[in-house]
């Protein structure tokens, strides 16, 4: 009697492990090369948000468009002002006459700028809903937010870094040309010209940003840049309809205004402090950018 081949009987423990359960050895991550996996992390995704930013040809132009029209209208004001502004004014000594500020002439540009980069903005961010990218974009970053905050960094951080390069050479081209036209000039060193300066990029870059939550609030290009455009610089206006002691109150609190508080040499009585100012605008854009959050988490893409 011969004993029972047990090599062709599989038992209780084999036929166990031949069964696999449900998504055993499935890769839940992103598969690279040689099968390594790659985690969806922040800098993974603010790595692809940058090369998506870079891909268009737009962003280049536009940033390049800033550059040029900053420098440019900063120059082209401070030539055409240079009667307006006298060295010390009429008699010697005083202010410069007229009520023309050399850094305010040689930011001058700010006012066209902050819509050109407040379009890019909303392009960055609402051009993926048309687009239909942003299927793709949410389909790698299930937790979506990443996706949101990736765009934030990226673009607010190339719009500042820019800006401010733009900023300085404005300013020290306007003064170059005022000082040529032997009018009133002023230098970094002087008081409340670094935080012009600085504030010109900033203000700029904010715009930016509002644009970008806009595109992601509305998920419309067309309608985003109109909105923008009106908050910019319609609203102000409408403001001053509805009576004096209205817009006397209201005034100082909006974006374009509060901006206007920190990148200015001399304070107004008409504006807020330019500590004030900046906390403002600042509000403005997280508010923006956390209901912004708020929706890409509820909508569908």
């Amino acid at each position: 009697m011969t004993a029972p081949d047990t090599a062709t009987r599989p038992g209780r423990h084999a036929a166990a492990e031949s069964v696999e359960p449900p998504g055993a050895g499935r890769d839940t991550g992103t598969t690279g090369p040689a099968g390594s996996t790659a985690k969806v992390t922040l800098p993974r995704v603010i790595h692809s948000e940058w090369i998506k930013l870079f891909t268009l040809r737009s962003t280049v132009i536009a940033f390049a468009a800033s550059i040029i029209a900053l420098v440019g209208l900063g120059v082209l004001f401070a030539a055409t002002s240079t009667g307006q502004v006298t060295p010390g004014g009429p008699g010697g000594g005083g202010p410069p006459v007229a009520g023309l500020d050399p850094t305010t002439l040689s930011l001058s540009g700010v006012l066209l700028v902050q819509l050109i980069v407040g379009s890019l903005g909303v392009l960055a961010m609402a051009g993926e809903y048309s687009t239909g990218m942003i299927r793709s974009s949410l389909i790698g970053v299930p937790r979506r937010l990443p996706v949101l905050w990736a765009k934030t960094l990226v673009f607010g951080g190339v719009a500042l870094v820019t800006m401010l390069v733009a900023a300085v050479a404005a300013f020290l081209a306007g003064q170059a040309v005022l000082d040529a036209g032997d009018a009133a000039s002023m230098t970094l060193s002087d008081d409340g010209v670094v935080r012009a300066v600085v504030g010109a990029a900033v203000q700029v870059t904010g715009v930016g940003l509002l644009g970008l939550a806009l595109g992601g609030l509305l998920r419309n290009t067309s309608a985003a840049i109109s909105t923008l455009v009106g908050v910019i610089l319609v609203l102000p206006g409408l403001i001053t309809l509805l009576g004096q002691d209205i817009a006397d109150t209201v005034s100082p609190y909006l974006p374009s205004n509060a901006a206007a508080a920190f990148n200015s040499i001399a304070e107004s009585p008409a504006l807020l402090s330019p500590g004030q100012g900046l906390a403002v605008f600042g509000g403005y854009v997280v508010v923006a950018l956390i209901g912004a959050a708020v929706l890409l988490r509820r909508r569908d893409a």
